[in-house]
This record gives C-alpha cells, sequence and structure tokens, in this order.
C-alpha cells in the first residue's frame, strides 16, 4: 500500500499542473466559460478525482457500510463536495469552481497519508524473522553411523540427530552422546557458553560450539520452547494494537461535527428569504473544505518525516510513529544486560598474583600461550590481553575444564576452578562473589595465577543511566544472565533494581507489573529472549546490533548500539511532541475565525469568506507548519550525545 500511495501522489501532482494552469485566478469570482478550458478541467480533474481519491473514496465507502464513519469519510465527502459543485459551476451555476482546490487537496493528503505508511509497522515480519533461528534440514541418524538430512516436519519426537560442531540446534531435545559448550545468548540470555553433556537439555536454535553432540529430539512444533516464545510476542503486539479504538473515537466525533457543520450551513443560508441556492453551496463547500485543511494534512507528517530524518542521521530508527511519540512520557526503563548494557564480548578485568615468582604479564604471557590455538570467548579474550604470543608445544584440550601444553619447557595448565579444587588446591573467593569468571594458570602443577574475565560493559552506560535518573525515571536491569553477574554489573552501572535469570515468559510478567503500577515502560533489549518483552512494552528499543528478531519486533532500533541514544530518543521525542502540538495550533487557529466566516456568519457586516480566500488562509498555514517542522533540527540535542 505504500508503494501505492507513492504512484497516486506522483501521477497526482503531474495531474495538478494543467488544472492549476486552467483554473481561474485565485482571486476571480467569476468563471472563465471559455470551452477548452472548461472540458480541459472537466478531464484532468476528473481523472485526478477517480485516480488520486480513490483510496480516500473507497475508504468512505467502507466506513459507512461498516456505519463506522472516521476520517476517511471526512476527507471523501470533502473532495466529493468539491468535485460536485465545480461542476455545477461549469454546467452554469454561478461562482467559481474549486477544481485547483480539489487537486491541491487531494495532493497533501496522499502526501501526509503516504509520510504516515511509510512509518507503519508490519506485526507479521517479527514473527517470521523467528523461524529463521531454525535450520530448514536435521541430519537424522539411522541404523549404524549412517545418517540422513530430512526436513524439520519428518522428525518425530525419540529421533536421534546429529549436531556438528557450529551448526545449530534444529529441536529442542536431550544429548545421549557428547561434550561441548553452547551459545545461548539469544534464547536465554545467558552470555556465556554453556557447558552441556550427556543428560543435558538443549533448545532449538542454539549454536553448538566445538564438540560433536547427538541428542534425542524432544519437543517439537507447538510445544517447543521457540514457538513458546512466538506465542508470546502475538499476545502481546494483539493487546496493543487495540489502542487504535481510541482514534478511531476521535475520527468519528471530528468526521460528524465537520459533516453537520456544513449541512446546518446549506441548510439556514436555503431557509432563510434572502439566501440562494448558488450562495448555500458556496457556503457549504467552503466549511466543508475548510475543515479538512491542508495544513492539518501536513501538520504531524511534516513534524514526523524531519524528526524521523534527524532521528536516523544520528542512530535512531523510528519504525513506530505512534510509539515514538509516547516515548516522551517514558518514566520507566527496562535494560537487558548482555549486549545492551554490555558488550557481550568478554574481556580480562582482573589478573591475580598468587606466586611473588611471577608478574602479571607472565601469567596473561603463558595463559595466551596454551589459549592461542582455541576459539573459546574466554582464550580470545586472554590473548587479545597478552602483549605476545609464546610459541606452545604438546598442547591438549581438558574438554569442560581448560587446556594444558609445554611453554618454555614448562608444563602449563590453564583451567576452571573445578579442575584446581579437584588438585585439592586452596584459592581465594572474592573475584567469584563478584559474579566474574575465573580461570587459573598452573606452571608445572603449582598455582601462579588468576585470571578474571567478564563481559565487557559499555563505557554509554553508566553516563546514559545517570541521565536518565536525573530526568526522573526508573532504571531498572532485566536479564536472564546469573544474579551474581546480573548485580556486579549493575553496581558498576549505577542502577539499584535488578531482575536475574528471568525466562521470557516471565520478562513479560514484570514488564506487566511496572505497567499495573500506571508507568509507561520502554523496553531496551538486543536478544530473541527479548522479543516478547519488547512487544509487551509500551516502547520496545532494540540495540542495531542484535538480532533481526528483536529489530523486527522493536518500535525504535538504536543503530549504534549506544545505550546513551535512550537518552536522545526520549529528548527528540519531547521536542517532536512539541513541535506537534505548535503546528496543530497554526494549523487549526485561524479556523476560529474562518470556519465561522465560511459559514456566512458575518455576512450581515460584510464579511464573507470566499474559497479561494479560504484556500489562501490554508496555504499560509501549510507554509507556517512546514517552517516549524524545520526548525526542529535547530531545537533539538540529539547530536550531542554523540559528541561528548
Amino acid at each position: 500500500m505504500v508503494g501505492d500511495f507513492k504512484r497516486r501522489l506522483f501521477v497526482s501532482v503531474f495531474l495538478t499542473i494543467p488544472i492549476l494552469y486552467l483554473s481561474p485566478s485565485m482571486l476571480t469570482t467569476e468563471m472563465d466559460h471559455s470551452l477548452a478550458k472548461s472540458i480541459g478541467l472537466l478531464i484532468f480533474s476528473t481523472w485526478l478525482y477517480l485516480y488520486g481519491g480513490w483510496p480516500f473514496l473507497t475508504g468512505l465507502i467502507g466506513e459507512v457500510r461498516a456505519r463506522n464513519p472516521g476520517m476517511m469519510t471526512l476527507i471523501g465527502v470533502a473532495l466529493s463536495t468539491a468535485y460536485a459543485y465545480s461542476i455545477a459551476i461549469l454546467l452554469g451555476l454561478k461562482g467559481m469552481p474549486l477544481f485547483w482546490e480539489l487537486a491541491t487537496l487531494i495532493d497533501i493528503m496522499l502526501l501526509g497519508h503516504w509520510i504516515e505508511m511509510r512509518s507503519v509497522m508490519g506485526a507479521g515480519r517479527a514473527l517470521e524473522e523467528l523461524s529463521h533461528l531454525i535450520p530448514d534440514t536435521a541430519e537424522r541418524l539411522v541404523e549404524g553411523d549412517q545418517t540422513e538430512h530430512v526436513p524439520l516436519s519428518a522428525l518425530k519426537q525419540g529421533d536421534k540427530l546429529l549436531i556438528k560442531p557450529g551448526s545449530k540446534i534444529p529441536a529442542d531435545g536431550q544429548i545421549i552422546k557428547g561434550i561441548s559448550e553452547l551459545d545461548e545468548s539469544l534464547l536465554t540470555g545467558e552470555s556465556l557458553p554453556v557447558h552441556k553433556g550427556v543428560g543435558d537439555a538443549v533448545i532449538g536454535g542454539s549454536i553448538n560450539g566445538a564438540g560433536a553432540l547427538i541428542i534425542r529430539v524432544g519437543k517439537l512444533g507447538e510445544d517447543s520452547f521457540l514457538y513458546s516464545v512466538i506465542k508470546l510476542v502475538q499476545a502481546a503486539q494483539a493487546v496493543k494494537s487495540t489502542t487504535q479504538v481510541l482514534a478511531d473515537k476521535a475520527a468519528f466525533w471530528l468526521t460528524i461535527i465537520a459533516l453537520g457543520g456544513g449541512a446546518l450551513t446549506f441548510v439556514y443560508w436555503v431557509l432563510i428569504p434572502s439566501g440562494t441556492l448558488a450562495f448555500a453551496m458556496e457556503r457549504m463547500v467552503t466549511v466543508m473544505v475548510i475543515t479538512c485543511p491542508h495544513a492539518l494534512g501536513l501538520a504531524i507528517p511534516l513534524v514526523v518525516a524531519m524528526s524521523t530524518s534527524l532521528g536516523a542521521s544520528h542512530g535512531l530508527l523510528i519504525r513506530n510513529r505512534s510509539v515514538f511519540e509516547l516515548a516522551r512520557t517514558t518514566q520507566a526503563i527496562l535494560f537487558d544486560k548482555t549486549g545492551t548494557l554490555t558488550q557481550g564480548q568478554f574481556g580480562v578485568t582482573d589478573v591475580v598474583v598468587l606466586n611473588k615468582a611471577f608478574n602479571e604479564k607472565a601469567i596473561i604471557g603463558y595463559a595466551a600461550a596454551v589459549e592461542q590455538y582455541s576459539e573459546h570467548p574466554i582464550a580470545k579474550a586472554i590473548q587479545e590481553k597478552a602483549a605476545e604470543i609464546w610459541s606452545v608445544d604438546q598442547f591438549k584440550a581438558i574438554p569442560g575444564k581448560g587446556a594444558e601444553g609445554m611453554v618454555s619447557g614448562h608444563k602449563v595448565h590453564v583451567v576452571s576452578p573445578g579442575y584446581v579444587k579437584a588438585l585439592g588446591i586452596k584459592v581465594p573467593t572474592a573475584l567469584s562473589k563478584e559474579g566474574k569468571t575465573l580461570v587459573y594458570v598452573l606452571i608445572d602443577e603449582k598455582l601462579i595465577g588468576a585470571i578474571a574475565l567478564a563481559d565487557q560493559i559499555r563505557p554509554a552506560s553508566i553516563t546514559a543511566i545517570k541521565q536518565l535518573k536525573s530526568m526522573g525515571i526508573r532504571c531498572i536491569m532485566l536479564t536472564g544472565d546469573n544474579k551474581l553477574v546480573a548485580h556486579s554489573v549493575a553496581r558498576q552501572i549505577g542502577i539499584e533494581e535488578v531482575f536475574a535469570e528471568v525466562l521470557p515468559g516471565d520478562k513479560v510478567q514484570k514488564i506487566k507489573e511496572i505497567q499495573s503500577l500506571g508507568l509507561v515502560t520502554m523496553m531496551v533489549g538486543d536478544g530473541v529472549n527479548d522479543a516478547p518483552a519488547l512487544a509487551q512494552a509500551d516502547i520496545g528499543v532494540a540495540i542495531g546490533a542484535g538480532t533481526d528478531i528483536a529489530i523486527e519486533t522493536a518500535d525504535i532500533i538504536l543503530v549504534k548500539s549506544n545505550p546513551q541514544d535512550v537518552v536522545a530518543l526520549i529528548e527528540l521525542a519531547r521536542r517532536t511532541y512539541a513541535k506537534m502540538i505548535q503546528n496543530l495550533v497554526w494549523a487549526t487557529g485561524y479556523n476560529i475565525i474562518a470556519i465561522p466566516a465560511a459559514a456566512g456568519v458575518f455576512a450581515s457586516a460584510g464579511l464573507i469568506l470566499q474559497p479561494a480566500v479560504g484556500a489562501v488562509l490554508m496555504s499560509l498555514s501549510t507554509i507556517i507548519c512546514a517552517v516549524n517542522a524545520q526548525l526542529l533540527r535547530y531545537s533539538t540535542t540529539v547530536e550531542s550525545h554523540h559528541t561528548r
């Protein structure tokens, strides 16, 4: 439909040119009855009325049939009245035709609706993206060690599947053979790959690590974890759509007032002794046209277009206009942790020396040498910390516990706390209490040090939380990660309220709890586990570097993955709303005088508003609205958040 409105707009603008050329001067009160001009006006105007006005005319018919008149009824009646009245002038009725007014009114309304529809989000796309997490086929085990590739629809509960390293899990199930680490961050919010062995459950859509697995299929279709997420998204989106009822009611009463005002004007001037049919028709048409002015057609879309463009140029992608407008009233913001407040990447935070014969550089050097052949996130973080990578011989992985190798003639182990504990070696516990991940370095079976790692906090997170608090907004962390990690990150960032180890369904429930307090709620996240929460929240904001499903579910996207852009978003929404109110005042303010004058209230004083004069007022109002919308770029501070 967006493409259809665009085509109709361009064709209508093209047809408007000859109509403006053939129409009488705006200040002329009589029609030039040149046959050639009349035929030309009739042809071009009829074409424009039927083609450009078609969406509004069909909308009028649909609303009337549904007995629910709204904005389409108002626009359709105004267009039809102007068209019929103009044809009557061509046939001999005294007055000036409104063909040029009809043409420009269609152009403005098409432009406004086109701009508006471009911001409409397709709710179904979010659910479509979910299906992409599951591979199209699975590798099923048959007799012996043979495998066959089968579509997911052919899978049955109890089937055995081979999961190769690096591949996606095609269905929920249980491991019956093999050891590996699974990346479940997109599904559960867990920042670390999760160690999995025989008997452990796996979730369809998670990504296998370096080990090969054989799983037995458990839940399929509607019973699967992923499908439960889909149902949560559907339910939240359905609830949100009911707010459209309020807009429909407002359009209904506006239509009743406009149609009633035009009808009363016509009846009054027909019934009074001095009235004439031509004058009554002219008054009614003028009232109808002014009630649906050009400026009102652009007052809001112009500001939206400017704010959308301004936001996009600074990393704020607005996908849902009405929700963006609501963002100015945000009272509580719930942040996902992994990938939102943090970078979703491990980094070394501490190096603890436990043997005075070695320093921090040596501990990192030995650990990096052993870890240089590993693709594990912890190994990569240690390698990045090392100044140089030494050579290693006799490298050997210790499944689920770490790795070992010979470095400079010494046997080096880089292992988990469990491995050290099994050796009976006592280790400090302070860092583990902070929720950090620890690995220990042993040389020749002696403990020399520990390396603490944690998900790296985005530098902008601390500043963003501080600014949001100064704006009186309640900040909450909502994460699927464990409590120790969540509270540690929250303390560093400055967030007091934390909900950790929360599943997708629970995230939605937490948001509902906040909403039940009467607070306008924003959710900021990036993972699949955030999608239902993004849909449930009054304002859903996705980190641009996150998953497609989160982006498609969200109303607004932070392209630069900068939490500080949440502050910029709210400030832009507030300034945008102020401009909208100003434009509405400019667009409708003149009606206080124009509508009564158009109806002939001041006729006894000699003040009669002609359609052309009313059009001039509307044009002036439109220009003022356009200029005022442009001023938005000079009144917003969105850019400052990227230059601090």
